[in-house]
C-alpha cells in the first residue's frame, strides 16, 4: 500500500507504525507479527498493537527513536509469510429474553426473526482485532454485513459484563460492566477479565472467537463453573 508503513513519533517515549488506513484481517496479521519480532527487543518497555497499527513504547536512555525505527524497518523486511498460530474460542451465549433485550428491535430493524439474527450470529467466525477501551475488551471483526447495525441513539447507562453488543459493522464481548452504545444481543457466563485469575485477560489479539448458543438453564449451570476461582477456558490452538 503506497506510504506505508509508517513511523509517527508519539511524545519522547513512544513509536507508532501504522500500515493501512482500514480494517483488514492482513494487516492486522502484519501489525501482531512486528509485535512478536519486538518481544523481548532492549530498549522496549511496551507494545500495543490495534487494528492497523502498533505503537512502541520505549526507553530512550537505551534506544533512540531513529535506532528503533531502523530497528523496525530491518525487521518489517524480514516478517515471516506465513500467519503465526492462532488460538480458537467457542463462546457459549444465551441469546435474548434478559440477557439480550435488544435482540428484538435490533431484528425488527433487519427484517429478521430474532431467531434469524441467533442463527447468522453464531455461524460466523471472527477475529479479535485488538484489546483496548475497557481491561480484557475484545473488539471483534468478522459480523456478517446484514447485522451491521448503527449504535443505539440513546446510549444505555450501563451494560453488563460478559455482554454480547452489536455496534456499526463490529460485534463485541463485553468485559466489565459500563456505560454502552452498542446494542446487547446476549451474555456469556464466561468472564473475559478476571483480576484475580492467573491471566486476567481472556483474549489476546489474533485469537478466533466463534459463538454457541445456549439455554438459560445451561447458563446459569455454566456460570456457577466459572465463578470456581480455579477454572477457565481453555482455547484450541490452530
Amino acid at each position: 500500500m503506497n506510504g506505508y508503513p509508517r513511523f509517527i513519533a508519539v511524545g519522547e517515549l513512544a513509536l507508532l507504525v501504522e500500515f493501512g488506513d482500514r480494517i483488514d484481517n492482513q494487516l492486522n496479521a502484519r501489525v501482531l507479527a512486528l509485535a512478536a519480532a519486538l518481544n523481548g527487543t532492549t530498549g522496549v518497555s511496551e507494545i500495543i498493537p490495534t487494528y492497523r497499527s502498533l505503537t512502541v513504547v520505549f526507553d530512550p536512555l537505551t534506544v533512540t527513536c531513529i535506532e528503533l525505527c531502523e530497528r523496525v524497518t530491518l525487521l518489517l523486511n524480514q516478517l515471516p509469510a506465513t500467519h503465526l498460530a492462532r488460538r480458537r474460542w467457542r463462546v457459549p451465549v444465551c441469546y435474548g429474553g434478559e440477557y439480550g433485550e435488544d435482540l428484538p428491535a435490533l431484528a425488527q430493524g433487519h427484517g429478521l426473526s430474532p431467531e434469524q439474527v441467533i442463527d447468522i450470529h453464531s455461524s460466523a467466525r471472527y477475529r479479535v482485532y485488538m484489546v483496548g477501551f475497557m481491561p480484557g475488551f475484545a473488539y471483534l471483526g468478522g459480523l456478517p454485513e446484514l447485522l451491521h447495525t448503527p449504535r443505539r441513539s440513546s446510549p444505555r447507562a450501563m451494560t453488563p459484563a460478559s455482554s454480547i453488543n452489536i455496534g456499526g459493522q463490529q460485534t463485541a464481548i463485553s468485559s466489565v460492566a459500563g456505560p454502552s452504545g452498542w446494542h446487547l444481543i446476549g451474555r456469556t457466563p464466561w468472564r473475559s477479565f478476571d483480576p484475580l485469575r492467573q491471566r486476567p485477560f481472556l483474549f489476546q489479539a489474533g485469537d478466533e472467537v466463534g459463538f454457541m448458543p445456549i439455554t438459560p438453564a445451561e447458563f446459569a449451570r455454566l456460570s456457577d463453573k466459572c465463578r470456581a476461582a480455579d477454572w477457565y477456558p481453555e482455547p484450541e490452538v490452530a
